[in-house]
């Protein structure tokens, strides 16, 4: 079979395609043969060897890793001991290589744990599985952890609540678009420019404010006067200021980044005044039981029809080969706006459509 790797951390030239022999699942274990892989900024900074721990080891990279923790694709092997899926059903994939450097996304074939692979439902397409996985999942922990919230989603789950998502046009941030108004919450994005903001509109937000703007907690409170229970947080260095100042007494910020590396500076006082709860998210370490409660979930909302990608819902897509994984890498290390996607494989659901015709 084809699969990229790479044996050393580096920029994206390390990657290289080669042939690999088909993996045969263990105990507990599915193999998936992959139609669609997703990239998130966690997969280049892994392999660059800017953050460590996201393999599972004491290595930025281990020998011959797969790249890439998101997919989609069809289980063809089923290990012993697994129950809940048959040869034939289409799954999405998330984690795929986490402590286990070789079974990442981007090749033909991967085995990954059986509580690592979700149902595919019908009427979602491969690339909509690809996107969810780690975006999905940090936003379902994000829009979770508050003290006195729901800890599942569903209609209903966050009637009456106000979600502030920071960076609203990204993949997480679009996620945590739809998860939260498919639970029922009232949700304000911030962004940094007009095609951004279309971006979060065409997601969902009820409501786009501009971050860098001198009003920008005055907007925010025009729209939820009580402020803000949840603040899903991108960059809790840049926005420290403006979340404490939106957000609501027993509030809470769930932050998964800090994109632009700005300092992160706690105002005590502040927080103490409103009871605030901080809570660090990553995906990696949440737990087992906060994976499977994402994943069901994400599942649902994606039966619900309240999960879709693409430019007209918020999310644009950016399409490469396998043998330009590199360059899928490059993308995201670059800023792409949207969701970029490897295509491993034809879709077999379009080609037996074809064949039918």
């Amino acid at each position: 079979m084809k699969a990229i790797v790479h044996d050393r951390p580096g920029d994206a030239s390390v990657l290289r395609l080669v042939e690999r022999d088909v993996p045969e699942p263990g105990p507990g274990e599915v193999r998936v043969r992959v139609v669609v892989s997703g990239v998130n900024p966690t997969d280049w900074k892994s392999r660059s060897g800017a953050t460590s721990g996201t393999n599972g080891t004491d290595r930025p990279s281990a020998l011959q890793s797969v790249p890439n923790q998101d997919g989609s694709g069809i289980v063809d092997a089923i290990g012993p001991g697994v129950d809940g899926f048959a040869i034939g059903d289409r799954v999405w994939v998330v984690i795929a290589a986490w402590q286990r450097p070789s079974s990442g996304t981007a090749q033909e074939y991967t085995v990954v744990p059986v509580e690592r692979a979700f149902p595919l439902p019908d009427g979602a397409d491969f690339d909509l599985g690809a996107s969810v996985g780690i975006p999905a999942l940090t936003a379902h922990r994000a829009l979770t952890v508050a003290e006195d919230g729901p800890r599942r989603l569903g209609p209903g789950a966050l009637d009456g609540r106000v979600v502030l998502v920071a960076g609203g046009a990204g993949a997480v941030g679009h996620a945590a678009i739809q998860l939260a108004r498919w639970a029922g919450a009232t949700v304000i994005a911030t962004v940094s420019d007009d095609a951004k903001a279309a971006l979060a509109t065409a997601a969902g937000a009820s409501s786009v404010v501009r971050y860098t703007a001198p009003d920008a907690a005055d907007a925010i409170r025009a729209v939820a006067p009580a402020g803000v229970d949840v603040v899903v947080e991108v960059a809790i260095g840049r926005n420290a200021e403006l979340d404490l100042a939106v957000l609501a007494p027993r509030g809470t910020i769930a932050t998964y980044a800090n994109n632009g590396d700005h300092p992160f500076t706690l105002d005590v006082r502040a927080a103490m005044a409103r009871n605030a709860r901080y809570q660090y998210v990553l995906v990696y370490t949440m737990g087992a039981d906060a994976i499977r409660a994402g994943g069901e979930d994400t599942t649902a909302a994606i039966a619900a029809g309240a999960l879709p990608v693409g430019a007209a819902a918020g999310l644009p897509l950016h399409r490469f080969p396998l043998e330009r994984t590199a360059d899928a890498h490059r993308a995201v290390e670059g800023g792409a706006v949207g969701k970029v996607l490897v295509d491993v494989a034809p879709d077999p659901t379009n080609q037996q459509q074809k064949e039918q015709r």
